[in-house]
Formats: C-alpha cells, sequence, structure tokens
C-alpha cells in the first residue's frame, strides 16, 4: 500500500461515511474521527456513467470512482489523477456472494469480503487486514465507519474501496 498522499490527516485512521451518498449530484462531507471535515464525496451529475469524486478539503481531486462502461460483469474503476488506480469487480468463483477483489494497477491484489449490505466487512491484502468497514461503533443511523488499520494505507483508496463496493453491492440486488 502506500503512503497517505497529501489531504489526508496521519493521525486521522477512522472516517464516519454517511450512507446512501450515491444519488447523482449529492455532495457529502467524510468526517474524521474528531468530527472534522476530511474529504467531500462529489456525485456528478449529467454524466454519462455514474461517477463520484473524493476530494480533500480544499475540494481538490484525490480519486475519481466510476462505474465502467461496456463491461460484462458491474465493475467500478478508480483513478488518481485521471491515471487508472484500481478494478473492483465481484469475485467470479467465489462461493460467498459478498466477496469482491480490487486489482490495483501495479498487479497487488486487495480482498473485500463480509456482509456488505450490514455494512460490516474488511479489506485485506494476502492476509493482512487493511480496513475494517463496519457500523457496530457508531449509534448515529444510517452512518458507517472505514477504520484504516495499517499505518502506512491510503486512507482515500481505501475510502473509495468501501464506497466502490457498496455500490456494486446495491447494484446487484437492484437497488439503483
Amino acid at each position: 500500500m502506500q503512503p497517505s498522499p497529501a489531504g489526508a490527516s496521519p493521525r486521522s485512521r477512522k472516517y464516519l461515511v454517511r450512507d446512501r451518498i450515491f444519488g447523482i449530484g449529492d455532495d457529502y462531507w467524510i468526517e474524521d474521527e474528531h468530527g472534522h471535515h476530511a474529504f467531500l464525496v462529489d456525485g456528478k451529475a449529467l454524466r454519462l456513467r455514474e461517477t463520484f469524486e473524493l476530494k480533500d478539503p480544499e475540494r481538490r481531486v484525490l480519486i475519481t470512482i466510476r462505474k465502467k462502461m461496456l463491461a460484462l460483469r458491474d465493475t467500478m474503476t478508480i483513478e488518481r489523477d485521471d491515471q487508472p488506480l484500481a478494478t473492483i469487480k465481484r469475485k467470479r468463483l467465489s462461493l460467498l456472494r459478498n466477496h469482491y477483489r480490487v486489482e490495483l494497477v501495479d498487479g497487488t491484489e486487495l480482498d473485500v469480503s463480509g456482509k456488505i449490505m450490514d455494512r460490516e466487512f474488511a479489506v485485506e491484502y494476502e492476509g493482512e487486514l487493511l480496513a475494517e468497514i463496519s457500523r457496530r461503533w457508531l449509534t448515529v443511523r444510517d452512518t458507517y465507519a472505514v477504520n484504516i488499520v495499517r499505518e502506512d494505507a491510503d486512507p482515500p483508496l481505501l475510502i473509495a474501496i468501501a464506497v466502490g463496493v457498496i455500490r456494486l453491492a446495491e447494484r446487484e440486488r437492484g437497488e439503483d
């Protein structure tokens, strides 16, 4: 995993994300564990395909998440600086319906598994926990936490993975 880019506080390791932020054109602040604005999710309206941008507090684009067009299976792509960074797909031969694979452009593969629709899942690299996504720590309804476990992990990337996996799972269930 890559170190945190500029704009992400190295002390903040837990981020609060409001559920149902996926309306096209909707914007929402993701807060750090201290209640400060950490990232802005910008749902881009008037695009041919579903697009979300993850921005820093100064509104600079850190990550772009897009639904891939013309794919046999639903796929989300993640870009940084207009360059491909990762692709998210449901794992093809998995007995578990809630198992996704994230392939980074350098060939690194991350596994995402758990109860995606319940917002109780993990992102792992070769069996090592990178991030834990959960509602169980929170009393706020319609909010889940992305807890970054590994120190050198990239918070914007892991948040983008969580957002992308949840969106794919919702689409799979027909919750467009």
